[in-house]
């Protein structure tokens, strides 16, 4: 009879996808490396959490006098602060699955090296305190929208699936990242000043109808600028994404999912010894 607790390892497949009943057997890790990160990452602090409520406030506040006092670019008859704090919630939901995933195998050398466990797990449970300071920020919002009167209609309902795209696409390019960073280490200096350069390179505090016509093509093919208007059409009520859009980010999130999924499994095995 066979032993249900025996652990058989096999070769990789051709595409060598992840263990995914492996990945659910061994889900307790990503909890309690959830819940580490969490705590650890507010321990010690004067402010504590207050300081998920005070980046985004921050953000916004200072692209709100950039973009729109001094530059008086357009928000689409949106208050510049609330359409900027929800591009700013967008973008740091992006930025923040991708930052903390990339570099969770790093954070994370001395557990990889000595226990035995699906690598996956480290940058999944890295994704709780993103959620968690989204959760945060977008509360904040909530209360600004009922301040100023905005009321979202229907496609308030789509705004899941927004986050859920969001977020399988900074994942993405994080396992990606991962992958890449244990090895080499110029991939950590690298990517946080790419990520600088393509947020002032988003129309993240103002509308897209604000860039001009010869330069907007640049604009449309950046897929921040898909989930930025995507995410502000269902919590402003702005004016509706192109179709192509919507569609674009739909296939995107989980095609770079799987893709940056297979790097990251192609590499795993050589992890422990470069780390």
């Amino acid at each position: 009879m066979d032993n249900p607790d025996r652990i058989v390892i096999t070769p990789p497949g051709r595409l060598n996808l992840p263990p995914w009943r492996e990945i659910w057997r061994a889900r307790e890790v990503a909890i309690r490396l959830a819940q580490r990160d969490i705590i650890v990452r507010y321990r010690q602090t004067i402010f504590g959490i207050a300081w998920v409520v005070l980046q985004p406030l921050a953000g916004a506040g200072i692209f709100t006098i950039v973009f729109g006092v001094i530059a008086d670019l357009s928000t689409e008859g949106v208050p510049t602060f609330v359409f900027t704090l929800a591009g700013m919630l967008a973008w740091n939901l992006f930025n923040g699955a991708l930052g903390r995933s990339s570099s969770s195998m790093v954070s994370n050398q001395s557990l990889v090296q000595k226990v035995f466990f699906p690598r996956l797990l480290v940058p999944i449970s890295s994704l709780a305190s993103i959620v968690l300071d989204f959760l945060v920020g977008f509360s904040l919002l909530v209360v600004l929208m009922i301040i100023f009167g905005i009321a979202p209609g229907w496609q308030i309902l789509l705004l899941p699936v927004w986050i859920v795209l969001t977020m399988l696409l900074g994942v993405g390019f994080g396992l990606a990242a991962a992958a890449y960073l244990v090895k080499y280490r110029d991939v950590g200096y690298v990517l946080p000043w790419f990520m600088q350069l393509l947020m002032y390179a988003s129309p993240l505090a103002y509308a897209l109808s604000a860039v001009p016509q010869n330069l907007r093509w640049l604009f449309e093919i950046n897929p921040v600028t898909w989930f930025l208007e995507a995410f502000r059409w269902s919590t402003l009520g702005t004016a509706m994404p192109p179709v192509w859009q919507l569609v674009a980010i739909a296939v995107a999130g989980p095609l770079v999912f799987f893709l940056g999924t297979l790097v990251f499994q192609k590499n795993e095995r050589e992890f422990a010894d470069y780390i």
